[in-house]
C-alpha cells in the first residue's frame, strides 16, 4: 500500500518505521522543520521525507494517510484528502492492526498522564510484559515493530481518538470531561465529549469500561444502557444510584467490587501509602487500581506498589521541605481546572504562584478556594492584570514578579511554618519560559537555591 505520513515527530516517525517494516511504500511530510533525532531515524531507515512543506500532488497519491494528532481537521491538506475520500487514520489505529497485545487505554481532560503512569507502574512491578505509549511521548507503532509486549498502557488525547476506526481497547478508562481544546471542536462541548467517547465505540462484551460516575459530562453524553461492554463506574463516595465497581468508604480505603450486582464480591484495598496529593489523584488512584484488579494483580501487590510510585515531573511534585514549608511544583497546571484540583488538594495554608499566558481563563471557579486557602498570591507573568482583577479583593496579599527566582524568594519570605508554597500557574508558560517543563525546572532550581535565612523562620519580620 502507498502510505503517506503527515507529521514527523514521535508518532509519525514511529508509524513510518512500522509501515516500512510491514512492506508498505512510505512517504513522510512535515509542514515544519523535522527535529534532528527524527530526521536521523528516517534517513537511517531509507524512508523518503520532506520538511517545511506539504507537497499536495504527492500526498494526494496516498491510498491511506496516517495523520499526526496535532494537525487540525480544517487544514488545507486534510480538506483536500477528505474531498477525494482518502482514508485518514491515527498512529494508534495503524499500530493496533499489527499486534495481538491487550490495550489499556486512558483518556480524560485532566489526570490521564498520572493515571497512565500509575497503571503502567502497577502492571510492570507485578511482572507483566507491558509497554507504555501514546500521548505520554512514546510511539506505539515503533514498539509494535518488535512486538515484545503482551499489554500496552496508552494515554490517549481527544486528537488521537479523532482518527480511530476499529481500535478496540480491552480496558478503557475515562476520568473526566471538562471544556478544553474547544477550538478544535467548533467550540462545542458535545463534539469534544463525543471525541473522548470514541474510546469505547468498538468495545464488546469482553471489554471493560472504567469511568467516573461523579463527572456530569460523562453522565450526560455516555448512553450507558445502550453499550455492551462491562461497565465499571467509580466514585469518591458510595452512590445508591450506581452499581459501583469502586469507591472510597474511608479516606484511604477503597471498596472494590469487580462484579457489581447479583454476583458481587467486596474487596477492601488501602491507598494509605500512595504519595499522590489531592482529591483528583484519589480518583486517578481508584481508576488505576480497578485496572490492576481486572488484570489480576493481587491486593497485597497493589498496596505495596502504590507506595513506590513516582509521578511525572511538574505534577503536584514535592520539591523540598524547608523550615516546615512544603514547596510543590505543579507547573503542568496550565488551565483553570488543573489549578482548581491543586488548590483543592492542598490542605495547608497556601502561598500561590500563578500567571503566564492567559488562554481566555475564567477564574470564577477558583475564587472560593482562594478565599479559604490562599494567604498570598505571587503573580508571575508579563501581564498580570486579569489575575489582579480576579483575586485582588479575595486574597489578603498580592504582589507581582517578573522572574521565577524573585517569585520563589518572595513566596519563601511570605510563608510561615506549616504553609505550602504552590506553583500552579493556571496559564501557559510562553511569556517567560520555553514551556511548562522549563517553568517547573526553574521553580525547582530556585527552591533548591533557597538559603535557610530566606525561609519561613526569617519571615516573621516581613
Amino acid at each position: 500500500m502507498n502510505i503517506v505520513i503527515l507529521g514527523a515527530a514521535e508518532s509519525g516517525v514511529g508509524a513510518a518505521l512500522l509501515a516500512q517494516a510491514k512492506g508498505h511504500t512510505v512517504f513522510v511530510s512535515d509542514r515544519g522543520e523535522i527535529q534532528p533525532e527524527y530526521k536521523q531515524k528516517l534517513t537511517t531507515a531509507g524512508i523518503e521525507f520532506e520538511e517545511n512543506q506539504h507537497s499536495l500532488p504527492r500526498i494526494l497519491q496516498a491510498e491511506e494517510v496516517i495523520k499526526s494528532p496535532g494537525i487540525p481537521e480544517k487544514s488545507t491538506v486534510i480538506q483536500a484528502l477528505r474531498e477525494q475520500k482518502t482514508p485518514i487514520i491515527s498512529e494508534i489505529e495503524f499500530a493496533s492492526r499489527y499486534t495481538q497485545a491487550r490495550f489499556i487505554a486512558i483518556t480524560g481532560t485532566n489526570g490521564k498522564t498520572t493515571t497512565t503512569l500509575l497503571t503502567y507502574h502497577l502492571l510492570k512491578e507485578a511482572g507483566y510484559s507491558v509497554g507504555l505509549a501514546g500521548n505520554i511521548g512514546y510511539s506505539l507503532a515503533e514498539q509494535v515493530i518488535t512486538n515484545e509486549f503482551d499489554y500496552y498502557v496508552l494515554e490517549l488525547s481527544s486528537f488521537q481518538l479523532d482518527d480511530i476506526s476499529y481500535f478496540r481497547p480491552w480496558i478503557a478508562v475515562l476520568l473526566n470531561i471538562t471544556p478544553d481544546h474547544l477550538d478544535r471542536y467548533d467550540y462545542s462541548l458535545e463534539k469534544y465529549a463525543r471525541a473522548k467517547l470514541r474510546l469505547v465505540r468498538n468495545q464488546d462484551s469482553d471489554s471493560y469500561f472504567i469511568y467516573n460516575a461523579d463527572d456530569e459530562n460523562i453522565q450526560r453524553f455516555f448512553q450507558a444502557a445502550l453499550r455492551p461492554m462491562r461497565q465499571m463506574p467509580f466514585s469518591l463516595h458510595h452512590r445508591p444510584d450506581y452499581q459501583l465497581a469502586g469507591y472510597y468508604d474511608q479516606e484511604t480505603r477503597l471498596h472494590v467490587d469487580l462484579l457489581p450486582g447479583y454476583y458481587s464480591k467486596t474487596e477492601y484495598i488501602s491507598t494509605a501509602k500512595s504519595p499522590l496529593i489531592g482529591e483528583h489523584n484519589r480518583q486517578n488512584v481508584l481508576a488505576a487500581v480497578l485496572v490492576a484488579r481486572i488484570a489480576g494483580i493481587s491486593i497485597a501487590q497493589i498496596e505495596a506498589t502504590l507506595a513506590t510510585f513516582h509521578n511525572a515531573d511538574h505534577r503536584l511534585q514535592l520539591v523540598r521541605k524547608l523550615a516546615d514549608v512544603e514547596y510543590i511544583n505543579d507547573s503542568k497546571a496550565t488551565n483553570v481546572e488543573a489549578a482548581w484540583y491543586a488548590l483543592d488538594g492542598v490542605k495547608r495554608p497556601i502561598v500561590w504562584i500563578a500567571g503566564g499566558t492567559d488562554k481566555g481563563n475564567d477564574y470564577a471557579s477558583l475564587q472560593a478556594l482562594a478565599q479559604q486557602k490562599v494567604k498570598a498570591l505571587i503573580c508571575l507573568g508579563v501581564d498580570n492584570a486579569k489575575l489582579r482583577a480576579a483575586f485582588g479583593s479575595t486574597v489578603p496579599h498580592l504582589e507581582e514578579t517578573q522572574s521565577m527566582a524573585d517569585a520563589v524568594r518572595r513566596a519563601a519570605a511570605l510563608a510561615a511554618p506549616g504553609d505550602v508554597v504552590l506553583l500552579s500557574p493556571c496559564c501557559a508558560s510562553f511569556d517567560l519560559f520555553k514551556n511548562y517543563e522549563d517553568r517547573g525546572r526553574q521553580f525547582a532550581a530556585a527552591v533548591q537555591a533557597l538559603a535557610p535565612s530566606e525561609s519561613a523562620k526569617s519571615a516573621q519580620s516581613v
